[in-house]
């Protein structure tokens, strides 16, 4: 029976949202926060840009270690062999990477300018798989951008391509958020029944359609007899109007009437969780969830014309489809209104220990502590927002993870 995997692209497209940023420990939490929803695989960053490097390593340690338990980490680079030579270079113990290429006419002659042919293109992808398998990738997904513009017989020839040498699953881009429902599963399943090859989705929002278009070209692939995958990002953040919405997409696959019959989503998929990340996510990028916003908006469960409060305190299933508590939600939260003492970048000792008893975590001395307030201190710089107690616990858990974490070193020679 084919499944629907999951794989979320927050920590790479998600990031690349214009005008917001992300810091590496809220990266990582958020790495954490996906494990433990049962997410299959996050596409964590970039391994060839410095900055990255030592944020995906350590990870890459986090799940050596088992903290991260399930979930694949993997990054995305370019189909070309320097890329991929250098992803290993800078991150060896890496097992799982997407590599990405123009295929679309529109693009090859927009972008290469008369450099490249199709048939470069191929070459180029085929190259770059290659060099990744034989560095040691498990898996390798070819990524073709700018497929919902891309002759279709082009990208089965893409897809045999990828399959013949390796590859393990073929990602179509709608890269400009151009597809429909309907044109999208019917790619989508003709691509499938002529390569017999794993598809992932990655649809973006311009339309307002990402996940209508994502999940229906999951369908497609399901009918035609693979396993599908659907890029995901939480709360829907991306480039432009965004990406498909991760919580959107696991409402849609498990309560949409036409598709609970139809597909079965990864079993270890767990929506309970879905409250807890994407207010993490929205604090960590300083964005507020849309009020709408389906499961985690605050008005996804709020009733106030007559008939609607009558019918739901009668019988919630008269207009809700799914329970707050399907996606984490229905218990109070509390807020101090009181005294409050914080710690972060200019705390001090008494108050750093005050707080961190508060949390169940103790120190043997003002010694061992100050270990950890100078991690503190410096993680609040990284972030410039207050810390969360979960990366609280986090810094204090596995110190040297987090200290390589915070750790960038530019490259700069003034002679250069």
């Amino acid at each position: 029976m084919n499944k629907i995997y999951l794989i979320d692209v927050t920590n790479r497209d998600g990031v690349q949202t214009s005008r917001i940023l992300l810091s590496k420990l809220a990266k990582t939490m958020l790495n954490i926060y996906l494990d433990e929803m049962g997410i299959f695989q996050s596409e964590i960053g970039f391994p060839t840009l410095r900055h990255e490097v030592n944020y995906i390593n350590a990870n890459l340690e986090l799940a050596k270690m088992g903290v991260i338990k399930r979930l694949h980490l993997e990054g995305w680079c370019r189909a070309v062999k320097e890329d991929v030579e250098k992803t290993f270079q800078n991150c060896p113990e890496i097992k799982h990477l997407n590599i990405s290429i123009s295929t679309s006419e529109i693009m090859i002659r927009g972008k290469f300018q008369g450099r490249k042919t199709f048939d470069d293109i191929l070459k180029s992808m085929v190259e770059a798989l290659r060099t990744a398998k034989s560095l040691g990738a498990e898996t390798v997904g070819i990524n073709a951008e700018d497929a919902s513009r891309t002759d279709i017989e082009r990208l089965i020839d893409f897809v045999n391509a990828g399959k013949e040498n390796g590859a393990d699953r073929f990602r179509y881009c709608d890269t400009l958020g151009a597809d429909d429902p309907i044109t999208i599963y019917r790619r989508i399943k003709y691509i499938a029944e002529k390569t017999k090859f794993p598809i992932e989705m990655h649809c973006h929002n311009d339309l307002g359609m990402a996940e209508a278009v994502s999940v229906a070209g999951a369908q497609g692939a399901i009918e035609s007899g693979v396993d599908a995958y659907i890029n995901t990002t939480i709360n829907g953040y991306g480039e432009r109007a965004g990406n498909c919405d991760l919580v959107s997409t696991i409402l849609a696959l498990k309560f949409s009437h036409g598709f609970t019959e139809k597909v079965h989503i990864d079993e270890h998929v767990d929506l309970k969780k879905a409250w807890k990340i994407a207010k993490y996510a929205s604090y960590a990028f300083g964005i507020p969830i849309p009020i709408n916003q389906p499961g985690v908006g605050a008005n996804a469960f709020a009733h106030e014309s007559g008939i609607h409060a009558d019918g739901t305190l009668k019988d919630r299933r008269n207009y809700e489809l799914y329970d707050p508590e399907d996606v984490g939600r229905g218990e109070p939260e509390l807020c101090e209104t009181g005294r409050i003492i914080t710690t972060g970048e200019y705390g001090g000792i008494k108050g750093f220990r005050y707080v961190y008893d508060k949390l169940g975590i103790h120190f043997h001395d003002d010694r061992e502590a100050r270990k950890i307030l100078e991690l503190v201190q410096y993680a609040n710089l990284h972030t410039q927002k207050p810390l969360t107690d979960d990366e609280l616990r986090f810094i204090a858990t596995y110190p040297h993870i987090a200290a390589k974490i915070l750790t960038a070193t530019p490259s700069y020679n003034e002679n250069a």
